[in-house]
């Protein structure tokens, strides 16, 4: 019996006990999971997820405020704009000295650029952010929800291990009243001191293996409360009048949605990408040369300028890549929409067997109840036999434990079948 509790508690065993457990009580396996959910490190990621898109979208959305720029720069010039030598001699004869620009050059500005039109830029780099985000939370709430399935584990085998330790306590009572009639046999000379001592053996044997059932309940329990941050003390058993079916609801689908949705989003943004921008500018500036260059031939003087104007730009580099772009973004479409086709196929077939083993279980059961009887009868026969003297102890022991392997086996029936019908709950979310 012990190989079929590590079974259901294959998957489920966590690496840390550390967490603190609230003086809460949860009974049911809904709770249980609800509250795994809320205490699972993983919730607190959704928050910072939200955060981050938030600070992003708002990021891009700065783009539409005026873009300020300040620049410093000085230049030596091979040669420079001058006036034609004929001109320079006709002002020499007329007094003028006219200098010239110098080579070295300096100029310290600030530009100032809004943007007046953007082809739709802005607006599909906040959508894209906006759906990357979706898809880390789509994601992020795949990995939570892989949750219930370890608390359906650990909720499960707390149950079986409960109905174990009630049946060994049976078990034990029974020998405990079937050791009492063999001490008063072998004080009247009915039985062997050998029979007395082999049903004690048997029922020490019995004790030694609640002893063990009870120390593994004690792991789950604790296993159990620290993954949903609650004191459990009691698994409530849910009721076998339930049913797992119903319209696929898997966070996995939402992800995939959310990964055609992004891809939908940035062959906008690659649209908007290629048209043309406009804008207005100023510029105001402090260097030599300034505007006036003929005042600057003669002056050599530093000078304030400043320019305002528009700005219409169009880059079509943006081409180039496009058809590369445009095909890399549908493959990512097609990769998304072939997950979930392969994600349903998949949780199709799981339905389909976790419906079978619900059927099977359910007339394993049916014959459950009349096995019990039966063997209840026999092993009643056989103490009144064990009492005539007909058949030995020995006799007795195996009808006994005849009796509670098939109480066991019914025990097991039911619980396996509650776990494949909330396995077949988490299968399709219902």
């Amino acid at each position: 019996m012990k190989a079929a509790v590590i079974s259901l508690l294959f998957p489920c065993i966590p690496v840390s006990l550390s967490p603190c457990i609230l003086s809460l009580r949860a009974q049911t396996l809904e709770e249980c999971q609800q509250a795994a959910e809320r205490n699972y490190p993983l919730i607190q990621r959704m928050d910072l997820i939200r955060q981050t898109t938030h600070l992003t979208v708002q990021n891009i959305q700065k783009g539409w405020l005026p873009q300020v720029s300040a620049t410093a720069q000085t230049t030596y010039q091979s040669d420079v704009t001058a006036f034609p030598e004929q001109i320079q001699t006709v002002y020499q004869q007329l007094g003028i000295d006219i200098k010239g620009l110098r080579k070295d050059q300096y100029r310290v500005g600030i530009e100032v650029q809004q943007i007046v039109f953007d082809g739709g830029t802005i607006k599909h780099q906040k959508e894209v952010a906006r759906q990357q985000g979706s898809v880390e939370e789509a994601q992020n709430e795949v990995n939570i929800y892989n949750v219930r399935q370890r608390v359906n584990e650990m909720y499960f085998a707390l149950l079986l291990l409960d109905d174990q330790i009630q049946l060994k306590r049976d078990l034990q009572d029974l020998l405990s009243g079937n050791e009492k009639k063999l001490v008063s046999m072998r004080d009247k000379g009915t039985a062997a001191e050998s029979d007395y001592l082999s049903v004690k053996a048997e029922r020490l044997n019995v004790v030694q293996q609640m002893t063990s059932l009870e120390s593994q309940r004690q792991t789950v329990v604790r296993m159990l409360s620290v993954f949903c941050g609650m004191d459990i003390t009691q698994a409530e058993r849910p009721s076998l009048n339930q049913t797992g079916e119903g319209h696929n609801n898997r966070p996995e689908l939402k992800a995939f949605d959310t990964q055609i949705r992004l891809a939908d989003a940035q062959v906008k943004m690659l649209n908007a990408a290629l048209m043309p921008k406009l804008g207005v500018f100023a510029q105001g500036f402090y260097g030599y040369p300034g505007l006036n260059m003929f005042e600057d031939m003669m002056q050599r003087q530093w000078s304030l300028g400043g320019v305002i104007g528009t700005r219409l730009s169009w880059n079509i580099g943006a081409l180039y890549t496009r058809k590369n772009d445009k095909a890399k973004l549908q493959l990512a479409r097609q990769t998304a929409e072939n997950g979930r086709e392969v994600f349903l196929f998949n949780n199709h077939l799981e339905q389909i067997q976790q419906r079978e083993r619900i059927e099977r279980y359910r007339r394993l059961m049916a014959d459950d109840e009349e096995i019990i009887s039966l063997r209840s009868k026999v092993r009643k026969a056989a103490e009144s036999k064990l009492a005539h003297g007909i058949i030995d102890v020995n006799d007795l022991l195996r009808d006994i434990n005849a009796e509670n392997a098939a109480r066991l086996q019914q025990s097991m029936h039911e619980i396996e079948m509650l776990k494949e019908i909330y396995n077949q709950k988490y299968t399709t979310n219902n």
